[in-house]
Formats: C-alpha cells, sequence, structure tokens
C-alpha cells in the first residue's frame, strides 16, 4: 500500500537568531538579552558570547587539533589583509588561498587553508582588530589595508570577489573608518559625514551584486553619533532587513545601541557584534547590559602574549570589605617561581588540571612557545566560563546586581604584565616612519656575539650591550669591533 506524504522542504541554509530571554524592563530601550544564533552545519551560539580572534588565519599559538580539544570557542574571526599579497616576481599571481582545494572536512577555501574545524562559524572582515593605522586612508572607491608586501587598496568589487571565493558564514562589507585617528579622537563632523555617506553607498552595491546563499551579510554600524549616519541606518532597517539580505551588525561603538532601539527597533531584532575591542571584563560587561550580543576579543590575546592567566568569574565571589581582586595574575614574576598551584582554583581547563603556575613561570622564562599556548587554552576558557554566568544571570533576572557587585570586586584594569613578549610578528608593528623610529628593534636579537677574553679583560663590541657592560664594571668596550 502507497501511503502519501507531504515533499519535505529542503534544510534552510540561511541564518537563524532568537531571543530566548531579555532584561528589558518597562521605560528602557535596550537591555541584557540572551538568544541563539544557528547556522547549518556550525556548533550553535548561545549569546551573549565571545569569538576568537585569528592572526594569520589561526588563533595564536594554538593548533587547529588543540583548539577542537581543549577550547569551547564557536566562532572565528578573520580579516582578508592577513592573506592577500602580491608577489614581486608574479603581480598576477592570485594569494594561494583563492585556490585551496576543499574536502568534506573543510568545504570552503577559508577553511581548507586555514585547517579550521568545521564546527567553528568563521567571520569573515577586511582588516585585523585592532587595525594597523593607515597612513594612506581610504579613497571613495576603496579602503586601504595592510598586507604583508605593504599597505594596498581594497574595493568593495575586489572584498565581494574574496568573500564569494572564500565562503565564511559570515561577511563584515567595507566601512569607511578612520583608522589613521589617534586613540581616544573621534572625526570631524565633516569626515564622519562623509564616512556615513561612502559606507551607505559600499553597501548598496554590496547587496546589488550576489553573493553565496550560505554567506550572511552584518552590516557595519560606524562609531559616530547616530544623527550623522541615521539616513544609512533608515536604509538598513527599511530596505535591507524586509528583503532578508541583511542577517546582523557589526557596531564598532555599542553605545550606539540605545538611539537603534527608539529610532531603528526592528535593527534590534538582528544579532549585534560588537568590533569595540573592550581592555576588560568591565566594558564588556556594560555592552552586554546595552544589548551587545557578540564580542569579537583581540583582549584575550593580548593578555596571553603579555603573561597574564585571567582569573576573575561571573557571578563575583564575595569579598567583604577587601581591596579589589585583580583581573589577572602575571606569571612572569618571580614569585610564582615555586608555586605548584593551578593557575586558578575554579579552573577546570586543560592547563589548571595538567600543569601549576611554577612550570608556566619556567616556560615565559624559558621563551618556550607551550606556556603561551598554554596561557591560551587557561583563558579563553576562562572567558567562556565568564559568559556562561552572563547568560545564566539574565535568565534568572539577576544580571544588574552581579554586574555591580562584580565592579565592587575586581580590580578596574587589567594589569600590564611585566615579562617579555613573544616576537611580534611583522604585522604588529606600528606603521610609523620617520627618523625618531629609525633603527628600532622590536624584537630582541636571539644570540649574541661571543665575547674575546684576553688577559682577565674582556673585550666587548661598541653596541647598546657592549656599553651596558662597560657601565657595569664587567667590560671594556673596544671602538668599532665587529666582534
Amino acid at each position: 500500500m502507497t501511503v502519501d506524504t507531504e515533499p519535505q522542504e529542503p534544510e534552510s541554509t540561511a541564518m537563524r537568531f532568537e531571543v530566548v530571554s531579555s532584561a528589558l524592563k518597562e521605560g528602557t530601550a535596550a537591555a541584557a538579552r540572551v538568544g541563539r544564533l544557528a547556522l547549518p552545519g556550525r556548533r550553535p551560539i548561545d549569546t551573549p558570547n565571545f569569538i576568537a580572534v585569528t592572526s594569520r588565519g589561526t588563533l595564536p599559538h594554538v593548533t587547529p587539533d588543540n583548539i577542537s580539544k581543549h577550547l569551547q570557542v564557536s566562532g572565528a574571526y578573520f580579516s582578508l589583509e592577513d592573506f592577500v599579497e602580491k608577489s614581486q616576481q608574479n603581480l598576477s599571481r592570485p594569494p594561494p588561498i583563492f585556490s585551496a582545494p576543499t574536502s568534506t572536512n573543510h568545504p570552503t577555501p577559508l577553511y581548507s587553508f586555514t585547517g579550521t574545524p568545521s564546527h567553528i562559524t568563521t567571520i569573515l572582515a577586511a582588516r585585523r582588530l585592532p587595525a594597523v593605522p593607515s597612513p594612506i586612508g581610504n579613497s571613495t572607491k576603496s579602503i586601504s589595508v595592510f598586507t604583508n608586501t605593504g599597505f594596498q587598496n581594497l574595493s568593495t568589487t575586489d572584498y565581494l570577489s574574496a568573500a564569494s571565493t572564500l565562503e565564511p558564514d559570515i561577511t563584515i562589507p567595507l566601512a569607511d573608518l578612520t583608522n589613521n585617528s589617534p586613540p581616544g579622537t573621534s572625526p570631524t563632523s565633516k569626515r564622519a559625514l562623509r564616512m556615513a555617506e561612502r559606507t551607505d553607498e559600499w553597501i548598496a552595491d554590496w547587496f546589488s551584486s550576489p553573493l553565496s546563499t550560505s554567506t550572511s551579510t552584518f552590516a557595519p554600524v560606524l562609531p559616530i553619533p547616530y544623527p550623522i549616519q541615521w539616513e544609512y541606518l533608515s536604509r538598513l532597517a527599511e530596505d535591507y532587513i524586509p528583503s532578508s539580505q541583511l542577517s546582523g551588525l557589526a557596531v564598532h561603538d555599542p553605545d550606539i545601541i540605545p538611539d537603534l532601539a527608539t529610532h531603528q527597533p526592528s535593527l534590534l531584532s538582528l544579532p549585534l557584534l560588537s568590533l569595540s575591542n573592550p581592555s576588560n571584563p568591565h566594558l564588556i560587561l556594560r555592552h552586554i547590559a546595552l544589548g551587545t550580543d557578540l564580542f569579537a576579543l583581540p583582549l584575550i590575546n593580548a593578555v596571553s602574549d603579555a603573561g597574564l592567566a585571567l582569573n576573575f568569574t561571573f557571578p563575583a565571589p564575595p569579598s567583604p570589605g577587601s581591596p579589589p581582586l585583580p583581573l589577572a595574575v602575571d606569571l612572569s614574576l618571580p614569585s610564582f617561581s615555586t608555586s605548584v598551584t593551578p593557575l586558578s582554583e575554579s579552573c577546570t581547563c586543560y592547563a589548571c588540571k595538567s600543569h601549576h603556575k611554577s612550570y608556566i613561570h619556567h616556560l615565559l622564562q624559558a621563551r618556550e612557545m607551550l606556556g603561551w599556548t598554554l596561557l591560551q587554552i587557561h583563558n579563553h576558557a576562562t572567558m567562556s566560563a565568564f559568559f556562561g554566568g552572563i547568560q545564566r544571570s539574565i535568565k534568572d533576572a539577576t544580571f544588574e546586581d552581579e554586574r555591580l557587585s562584580f565592579s565592587r570586586v575586581y580590580d578596574s584594569e587589567m594589569p600590564a604584565g611585566v615579562g617579555e613578549r613573544p616576537r611580534m610578528r611583522g604585522y604588529q608593528y606600528k606603521s610609523q616612519g620617520g627618523e625618531e623610529n629609525a633603527g628600532k628593534k622590536k624584537n630582541k636579537p636571539a644570540w649574541q656575539k661571543e665575547l674575546a677574553v684576553e688577559d682577565d679583560k674582556v673585550e666587548v663590541p661598541e653596541t647598546d650591550g657592549g656599553r651596558v657592560l662597560q657601565e657595569k664594571g664587567v667590560g671594556e668596550v673596544v671602538k668599532g669591533s665587529g666582534r
């Protein structure tokens, strides 16, 4: 006997986002919320949450297999400028990433070339986070990106072509940002208006061309006042949400979210990804209170490179009348050379279960990369637990009280870290020239020339190190010595 069945609809390839719980109260425009972001074939992301920030296509110091085994990361931020270069021998040769072979486990060139685990959501932007300051600036048709062969122009057409080839899960179109301004300064009103107008034009060009149905678009929201970019934001709400072309927002300054809630409430139906680069968990909590859903956090990589182990929890532990607790411990300090306790007593990550502070202190002193690898594993685990606690507190309607308690219990700033960092990579150099920077080296030499010893007198070359030895009375500079 034949049973008639209704035809099954094909599985949707579209991104889905839903708000599960919100701390919104009467009389407020925006508030912390719990949601779920789901993309086909990827691990769902419960929000608020964070995504890892990659460097040259990988999480610094951590291999893809260890990401799968030891990290709970559900998303990763990639920048196109990490992969774009021009060979001086063959200027027409495309970058290797565009011809990377694909497979079942790595279904797109971006996954294949970087070796990213297939359950992780990939987010592609044009520039690194934070962006290297550009002395060139943007033009009416392109932005300036910093590749391993210097600054180059990247147009919307070229970027769209790259996104179509690489097929990330989420892509962020070009925005006219002033990456060459000093930190903490705002663009002039004239410059801000030009930023909004250019970005509006580039977004129109972006949506006028076809993009893979498996790639979602998060439109940039500029770090300028709402009245200056209201026309651009109105177009996002009125033209691109109804047509299902717009999937989310990449917000460069979360302080604009209350204005969006008041004037463009339909935009808050989308997931909000913060690219503001908060420097401590207090700022993260403040931005979550405004309604931010996702964070790209270069902070974690910077903290690990500084030899710091994050040491905070949410909710914060009771600490009546005591001094504020540090947000992290500096494992390069000599006091940890004999400490056989875990990095954090409450942490259950691989680094804390398998090693202790004195071992990682030794690794950092010996400049062994394993030290920074273990710190990355611990710091990402700490941040995952931090966001997990935030999600529970929003559901339990205790988030605001717990946020205030956290601000009282912990220091307001992250410690600087006094240890020596890993060797700097080219893109970490500031793009600043001039005589004041001439001859300055970011990395110490890996080895030094042998000193000559004659008649109990140590002869040292005429270098900065040699002069230091002479000042300390343990050597004598030999003028013009090449030894």
